[in-house]
């Protein structure tokens, strides 16, 4: 039997056919079901490593053998992993502000302004993006070795800020391109010189994008591996020694307790960039749902 409808502010009821709501009931149970596939997709993983961290053994089997803080002591009080640890924050301080500088000039430069070769460079810049790092990473280990360039956290430094100012470029060209130039032009008319207009009228609009960009790029450098493999030498970044770490048993529990960690900050991170993004506007035109189609 059909339902009846009344829209609001209309006096005719509408009846909506069965097959209708049946389609409609089964569309929602889909993407429910597929949501919560997602989910369990990406934070399953995360679960079975917060459970494994505080179990009483490093054999990753079910049942738990106990509940143990162990593992995070033993984690603390690695040198080897303290060490790589202070490696990949340094090197994510670094490239993440200067990935800022280069990304923000870079979208100015190519939503701003219309020259010959635009495109072309467009595309250099995106480039980065779609390449697979491993290759990005050999290339540049040869270009190194042939410009007899010793390899070290700042052969690190140059190849990641390669790799990861584009990705500020796309934010903040996305949060640009939602920028009406009227209210520039009218500050203008208005006697602002174009330094207040980049302090008091562009900067505020694109704040939230450059915070974002930021975190962003922080966590791509913190946890990239593919380039930090190929172009370290001799030290070790978090994600190196995790690599290395996993491969002995006796060390799984203690990857897995620091991993828990890291993850939880940085998942911390990632939405609070989100977040900012939303809030920014620069979300939909990267794709990404606001809060009011969620």
């Amino acid at each position: 039997m059909a339902e009846v409808a009344r829209p609001a502010g209309a006096g005719v009821a509408v009846r909506v056919p069965a097959g209708v709501r049946a389609r409609a009931a089964v569309n929602t149970a889909l993407w429910r079901l597929f949501l919560g596939f997602t989910f369990l997709a990406l934070f399953g993983p995360l679960v079975i490593l917060l459970l494994f961290s505080f179990n009483d053994s490093n054999i990753l089997a079910f049942p738990l053998e106990g509940f143990t803080l162990n593992w995070y002591s033993v984690a603390w009080q690695d040198t080897l992993l303290r060490e790589s640890l202070v490696n990949s924050t340094v090197v994510a301080f670094i490239v993440a502000p200067v990935c800022l500088v280069l990304g923000t000039l870079t979208g100015f430069g190519l939503t701003r302004f219309r020259f010959h070769g635009r495109g072309l460079i467009g595309g250099l810049v995106g480039a980065p993006l779609i390449l697979p790092w491993e290759v990005i990473g050999i290339a540049a280990l040869m270009a190194y070795g042939r410009m007899h360039i010793e390899l070290n956290l700042r052969t690190v430094i140059a190849t990641q800020t390669i790799c990861t100012f584009p990705l500020v470029t796309a934010i903040v060209s996305a949060q640009l391109f939602r920028f009406e130039r009227v209210q520039e032009e009218a500050a203008i008319d208005l006697g602002c010189s174009r330094l207040q207009v980049l302090r008091h009228i562009i900067m505020p609009h694109i704040a939230s994008a450059l915070a974002a960009s930021a975190i962003f790029a922080f966590t791509w450098s913190f946890n990239n591996f593919e380039i930090s493999f190929f172009t370290i030498g001799f030290q070790q970044t978090f994600p190196i020694w995790v690599y290395s770490s996993v491969r002995n048993p006796d060390h799984t529990a203690v990857v897995n307790a620091v991993s828990v960690v890291i993850s939880a900050v940085q998942v911390v991170m990632i939405y609070a960039a989100l977040k900012l993004l939303r809030r920014g506007g620069a979300a939909s035109a990267l794709g990404i749902p606001s809060e009011e189609e969620l």
